[in-house]
């Protein structure tokens, strides 16, 4: 038997989650085992943009919105080169393009697109064994070859904070994510835009917004323990 969803529930929070963000920083609701009810009262109250881990669930639920033109998708989890295809048919932005090599499979696929697809450059400047991204040298190494990819439009950087950190080392690693897209934009790589920050969950959203964030992506924070609650 599926749980009931308590919707006011939801939408109340959703509407006192938005007031704590600033104006100017986009609020992806990340909807990974989120039903499409739920999305619908999310639309209802306001968010426009949606996250998803996996192509897969992604699809099903866009056919189940597709009267809902105005969502913007955003594919926040690893993508594999051989879904790159799939991955720019679905969505219009893609959060987690952690290699070169990605970069470069996505630009050639997107050759053929009317649109330019928004990517974020995963990076990784704390070792994490469980996380996917450039290290800083990486990053810096690989500049110029980004710059050939004429058919991506590469907006910013994106970060994940390792487990176990505490609040001051998870604020230190999200400024020098935000100093690291200042460094290269002074460089004037050429087709490289980074004016978007994407960094910050549920746990650490507003960390996040204090060092820079431009976009965070809250999940548990909306949609978790929605259970409607039995009467006493």
């Amino acid at each position: 038997m599926i749980d009931a969803i308590d919707f006011d529930l939801l939408r109340d929070r959703i509407v006192r989650f938005c007031q704590t963000v600033p104006d100017g920083v986009r609020v992806v609701a990340v909807t990974k085992q989120v039903s499409v009810e739920a999305m619908r009262v999310a639309y209802a109250s306001g968010l426009r943009d949606f996250g998803e881990n996996r192509i897969q669930d992604a699809e099903i639920k866009q056919a189940q919105l597709a009267d809902l033109p105005d969502i913007t998708w955003h594919l926040i989890g690893h993508l594999q080169a051989n879904k790159a295809k799939k991955a720019l048919e679905q969505f219009q932005w893609i959060h987690s393009v952690d290699s070169l090599k990605l970069a470069q499979r996505l630009n050639q696929l997107a050759a053929d697109r009317p649109q330019k697809p928004q990517i974020c450059l995963q990076v990784k400047l704390l070792p994490d064994p469980n996380k996917f991204g450039w290290t800083e040298p990486e990053l810096w190494a690989d500049l110029p070859q980004l710059g050939d990819c004429e058919h991506l439009q590469i907006r910013g950087l994106m970060t994940i904070a390792p487990l176990g950190l505490s609040a001051t080392e998870i604020f230190d690693l999200f400024v020098r994510t935000r100093e690291l897209a200042v460094k290269i934009q002074q460089q004037n790589v050429r087709r490289l835009y980074l004016d978007q920050l994407s960094m910050g969950m549920s746990e650490d959203y507003l960390l996040a917004v204090q060092a820079g964030a431009t976009i965070i992506r809250p999940g548990r924070i909306l949609f978790g323990d929605l259970k409607v609650k039995p009467d006493e």
